[in-house]
């Protein structure tokens, strides 16, 4: 079986395959300052719940955004399935061309989604990742990554707002709001938090399908995606397990390359 692993700033997404098959797959916190020894527990008591042992997996892949984290993957791969992991990062085979002035600089979640949004739809695409920050990627009806936009995620706006306005309550839960004019500040903080967001993500997609001159199909992914996405006039599609997909992608076009 294949592991793969997404590390994000926030939450870091697991995913197990039998092929191209999904098996299962889990959402944790990313903690960067845990051992290679404590990620085995953690995985050992994610699989025992799965029913399924470490032996099972026979490779792993993985993309990872907080640089903290490589080694203990690594570490971690070595060290419980005796497996050299395949890392998503430069000069790893993607199969798609990247059009950006330094390639290093993008984080390899974004590249990951945009391999398997176009594998997917066979279309221009646009993929709005609802991570710590906000991500918009366009690949071209050629399957050329182009570029993309980063904004501030949902949580992290929600954060400064909670510290620097004091008399503003913190708010956990957000919900499809019951109307724009509220009455209270929750509600209000709410309908600015969700339609805000719609709004931002509606934007930005339109001004890039000017810009590129293309009807893409528009994709979201990410922990609020399903929330947004419901308000949003622009995306069409929520896909839960698209940078699972792609990882799996990935590593099925590097076969025989991993060191």
């Amino acid at each position: 079986m294949l592991l793969a692993i997404d590390i994000g700033n926030t939450n870091t997404v697991l995913g197990l395959y039998r092929g191209a098959e999904l098996v299962t797959d889990w959402r944790i916190r990313t903690e960067q300052d845990m051992t290679a020894d404590e990620y085995g527990i953690m995985m050992h008591n994610l699989f025992t719940a799965k029913n399924v042992q470490f032996k099972d997996v026979t490779h792993m892949v993985a993309s990872c955004v907080v640089p903290p984290m490589l080694n203990t993957v690594v570490e971690f791969a070595n060290k419980y399935f005796e497996i050299e992991p395949l890392l998503v990062g430069p000069g790893i085979r993607t199969g798609m061309p990247i059009y950006y002035d330094n390639p290093k600089e993008i984080g390899a979640d974004r590249i990951v989604n945009a391999v398997a949004a176009y594998e997917k739809y066979k279309t221009s695409v646009i993929i709005v990742d609802f991570g710590t920050a906000t991500t918009f990627d366009y690949v071209s009806p050629n399957g050329e990554y182009l570029g993309g936009v980063i904004s501030p995620g949902v949580m992290i706006s929600c954060e400064a707002l909670f510290q620097k306005a004091s008399k503003l309550p913190r708010v956990e839960i957000f919900a499809k709001p019951k109307a724009v004019l509220t009455k209270d500040t929750i509600s209000a903080m709410n309908v600015g938090i969700v339609y805000g967001y719609a709004g931002l993500v509606d934007g930005i997609v339109s001004r890039i399908k000017e810009e590129a001159g293309t009807n893409p199909t528009v994709v979201a992914t990410g922990g609020l995606a399903r929330l947004i996405s419901a308000e949003s006039e622009e995306i069409e599609l929520v896909d839960d397990d698209l940078t699972l997909e792609g990882l799996r992608i990935i590593f099925e076009r590097n076969q025989g390359e991993e060191k």
